[in-house]
C-alpha cells in the first residue's frame, strides 16, 4: 500500500466511515492543483464541495432544529450560519487531520497548502459529500454530528456586525477587503441621511442607507451577505 493510500485509510478510520467507492475519497482530497494535463476541474474536489456545502446546512439545520426546540429563526439562522461557515470547515478538517491525505500539486504542496484554511475547508465540505454520495443521508448525517455536534451545543457565539461578517466571508474566499464608498448625503445637517455601496470584486455592487456613514456602511454589508447567502442582523448604529 502506497504513502498516500495509507493516509488515506488512516482518514477513513479517523472518520469513522470506509468508502465502498475508494474513488469518491480520492476525488474528495483532490485539489485542481494535482489534475495533470488532459484531467478536468470535475476530477477535482470542486463538484463534491458544491455538494457537500448543502448537504452540511441541510443535515445541521436538521440538527439545531432537533436540538433548540425553543430557539426562533434568528437564532437558528445565526447558529447555522457559523457552523457552516468556512472557518469552522478548516477546524473540523484539522481536527479530522484531513491535511496529510490531500492530493495537492508540487507548487501548492510546497507553498504549505495542507495548513491552507481554504483549502482544508473545501475539502472538508466535498469529504461530506463524497460520504453521501457513497453512503446516503444517515452515513453524512453521523458523519458530521460527529464533528459538528459538540460544536452546536455550545453556547451561540456573540452576535456580529454585518461588516466584520462580510469581511470574514471576504477574507475565507481570498477576496480583498470589502470596499465602501458614499454615494450621496441627503437631508438637513442634524437629520441626514447617507447612502453607501459595497463593492466586492466580480460582484455587483449592495447598497445601504443609514442615519449615519457606519449605519450605512451596516446596511450595505448586510444587503451583500443577504445576496451571497449568509445571514445577518441589520444593525445600527
Amino acid at each position: 500500500m502506497s504513502r498516500k493510500a495509507k493516509d488515506r485509510a488512516a482518514l477513513e478510520e479517523r472518520i469513522g466511515y470506509k468508502f465502498a467507492d475508494k474513488a469518491l475519497l480520492e476525488r474528495a482530497v483532490t485539489h485542481i492543483s494535482a489534475l495533470a494535463g488532459g484531467a478536468t476541474r470535475a476530477n477535482s474536489y470542486q463538484r463534491l464541495e458544491f455538494l457537500g456545502d448543502h448537504v452540511l446546512g441541510l443535515v445541521i439545520s436538521d440538527m439545531l432544529y432537533r436540538a433548540f426546540p425553543k430557539a426562533n429563526e434568528g437564532e437558528l439562522s445565526r447558529r447555522l450560519a457559523d457552523l457552516v461557515r468556512k472557518e469552522t470547515c478548516a477546524e473540523v478538517a484539522r481536527a479530522m487531520d484531513l491535511g496529510p491525505a490531500l492530493k495537492l500539486g508540487n507548487s501548492e504542496s510546497h507553498a504549505g497548502g495542507r495548513l491552507r484554511a481554504t483549502i482544508l475547508a473545501d475539502a472538508c465540505e466535498a469529504l461530506v459529500g463524497a460520504v453521501f454520495t457513497d453512503g446516503g443521508y444517515q452515513a453524512a448525517d453521523e458523519l458530521i454530528a460527529r464533528f459538528w455536534k459538540e460544536r452546536m451545543l455550545k453556547p451561540i457565539r456573540p452576535l456580529r456586525d454585518p461588516k466584520t461578517m462580510l469581511q470574514e466571508w471576504a477574507q475565507a474566499r481570498g477576496l480583498p477587503t470589502p470596499d465602501y464608498r458614499e454615494l450621496a448625503r441627503t437631508g438637513p445637517h442634524h437629520d441626514p441621511e447617507f447612502r453607501v455601496a459595497v463593492v466586492l470584486p466580480d460582484r455587483p455592487p449592495a447598497e445601504g442607507k443609514g442615519s449615519s456613514k457606519r449605519a450605512a456602511e451596516q446596511s450595505a454589508a448586510a444587503a451583500m451577505l443577504t445576496r451571497v447567502g449568509v445571514a445577518a442582523d441589520k444593525l445600527d448604529g
